[in-house]
């Protein structure tokens, strides 16, 4: 069979797109389409840009040589979308732009269209846009013009393209999963979807496709990927949207090393590709355990240092009552030495306790060490042999200084890695760094958490997790301390992705459920579909699920989830474009056989 050539498809209204003019098609007769971004009247001369999506092209409006295009050109204003016709032509010297690429041509236009009129615009279309994210969210068809809303889309794209590559390559198959499922319990409220058939009923829109993609490879592909929305509805908070975005991977025969080096290689494309970062492999891994004791969080941010330490050993011996007090009940006192680059005042200090108190502290210790001598906050309750052994401990040079407060276990990690976050912040350490992007991986999850509601035992990721070999053997003693196959890859201080390895055993699965409080009945309700098929020959398997907004994110070195959604929600989960969720009729109500409870005003 004849090879198949590859067909460029040209658009025949227009002859060039606005970005792709140069100095080389001087002379050439061409046909534009865009949008006016901006019009300069010079009386017997009109400059207009014209823009679309590949870039702006200056167009000459003579009234000398082509009087009635010029009076068209009077009528022009911003947004407005017209095609023109003609002819290139080199710019004067002193008025080429070299920062953009079509700034040395510019094109004399000899007949114009309007294709449409435009309203005046209820904000400016720039990307330092003044106007607020309610009126943008309800004009977001203007706001997507925006330049830099376009260039993030355009990396998201890239970014799409390079991971369907790279799969692909690696022998991945892209297999679609059902948006109407089950619902099962998976850590968030599911949004559900009523049934007009079968009265009473509700499909669920997936959280995740996780318990699908272990069906598939169980069914026996390998290597199974899906560029998939997923669905959740919880209380909404910064970087979180109700609908998201995932790059949804299993693959079978493996073991965590095989996951990683997969999920690294994906990563070196997706942003070679689409940034031209070169990234390092392999990325360092640490455990959960670990990152919480140096860092006080599950996601730590290794663009700067600021590690955290335990010195309760050291301040065990102090005669300082509200330390012994956190002491002698189990506590810990924690404390960071702030580098070089970090200068406190007295008053820097207190501002930083106050702070410090907004995130769950209660006060700050400070300790410096000037002129070989330990100046402190507390310095009446330390002694020599205190001094020196936090001199040893922290390695303390002159100059320097250390932050220490003290509370609950629990607690006090997570609010000293919440200070150690806003000191970063505070002295820009994040932009000091030696490269722009650190990766890491976190691993040995706990299995289990505790509801804060109910003080039940819940799965700390999911409930398919394979618990680590040591702890098979007895799940029950002290379920808190299990640690499971379950890892996470962490982005400048983001969760970027997370996944496990998987139990493929049932027997082992329903002692897991029997823990969550699973009876017989519940886990055939709910997961007996995956309990009938680990019964017939499920291979060992693994993956992971990557956070595709947050990955753009990153490339697009925003701050906002919602500048690399094309159509966002609000934090209240709220379409101000379409004024989604809205009501519905009775009728369609009672086709549903649904009856609305009354609902209080909001």
């Amino acid at each position: 069979m004849e090879s198949l050539k590859k067909l460029k498809f040209e658009i025949s209204s227009r002859s060039h797109t606005c970005g792709e003019l140069r100095q080389e098609d001087i002379d050439k007769d061409v046909v534009l389409c865009g949008w006016v971004q901006k019009t300069r009247d010079l009386g017997s001369l009109i400059f207009v840009d014209l823009r679309d999506r590949y870039g702006v092209t200056q167009l000459v409006f003579d009234s000398q040589t082509h009087p009635v295009c010029f009076l068209t050109a009077k009528k022009l204003r911003m947004e407005f979308v017209i095609k023109v016709n003609g002819r290139v032509r080199a710019r004067p010297e002193d008025a080429q732009n070299i920062d953009k690429s079509t700034g040395s041509i510019e094109v004399l236009v000899e007949s114009i269209d309007i294709l449409n009129e435009s309203k005046v615009l209820p904000f400016m279309i720039e990307d330092d846009v003044k106007a607020s994210e309610e009126l943008r969210f309800q004009n977001r068809f203007l706001d997507l013009r925006r330049n830099c809303l376009q260039h993030n889309l355009l990396i998201r794209d890239k970014a799409m393209i390079a991971t369907r590559e790279f799969l692909h390559e690696n022998n991945f198959v892209d297999i679609e999963t059902p948006q109407l499922f089950k619902s099962t319990p998976e850590g968030a409220r599911d949004y559900l979807v009523p049934s007009r058939i079968h009265k009473g009923k509700f499909y669920a829109l997936p959280q995740s496709p996780q318990l699908l993609k272990q069906i598939l490879v169980i069914a026996g592909f390998d290597r199974y990927f899906q560029i998939v929305k997923c669905f959740r509805d919880e209380d909404q908070r910064a970087n979180r949207q109700p609908e998201f975005t995932q790059i949804d991977i299993e693959m079978s025969f493996v073991d965590q090393d095989d996951v990683f080096k997969m999920t690294e290689g994906l990563f070196e494309n997706i942003f070679f590709k689409t940034i031209g970062v070169e990234i390092r492999r392999p990325f360092p891994i640490i455990s959960y355990d670990e990152a919480y004791s140096k860092y006080g969080t599950d996601k730590p941010d290794l663009r700067f240092d600021l590690e955290l330490h335990d010195i309760s050993e050291i301040f065990s011996s102090i005669e300082l009552n509200f330390i012994r007090d956190v002491i002698d009940s189990g506590g810990s006192v924690v404390g960071f030495k702030l580098t070089e680059d970090c200068k406190l005042s007295r008053k820097g200090i207190d501002n930083l306790t106050e702070e410090f108190k907004t995130i769950g502290g209660k006060g700050l210790i400070w300790i410096k060490y000037i002129d070989g001598n330990i100046k402190s906050s507390i310095s009446k309750f330390l002694n020599d042999n205190l001094n020196s052994q936090i001199i040893e401990k922290f390695s303390l040079n002159e100059g320097e200084t250390i932050l220490i407060a003290s509370d609950a276990k629990d607690k006090i990690f997570e609010t000293m890695g919440g200070l150690r976050l806003k000191v970063a912040n505070m002295f820009n350490l994040m932009d000091k760094s030696d490269e722009k992007y650190k990766f890491l991986w976190v691993d040995r999850f706990p299995l289990f958490d505790i509801d804060n509601e109910t003080d039940n035992l819940v799965a700390k990721h999911n409930p398919t997790a394979a618990p680590l070999d040591e702890f098979i053997g007895n799940l029950t003693e002290d379920p808190l301390k299990i640690r499971a196959k379950q890892y996470d890859l962490v982005i400048n201080g983001e969760e970027a992705a997370g996944g496990s390895i998987r139990i493929n055993k049932r027997s082992l699965q329903e002692r897991v459920f029997n823990l969550l409080g699973m009876d017989e009945k519940n886990m055939q309700e709910q997961f007996g579909f995956l309990l009938n098929a680990l019964e017939y020959g499920a291979p060992p398997h693994g993956g992971i699920a990557v956070g595709f907004d947050r990955v753009i994110m990153s490339l697009c070195g925003t701050n906002s989830i919602q500048d690399v959604i094309a159509f966002p929600k609000t934090t209240r989960a709220t379409c101000l474009m379409s004024n989604a969720p809205s009501v519905v009729s009775e009728k369609q109500l009672n086709e549903l056989h649904i009856k609305l409870k009354s609902i209080p005003n909001d």
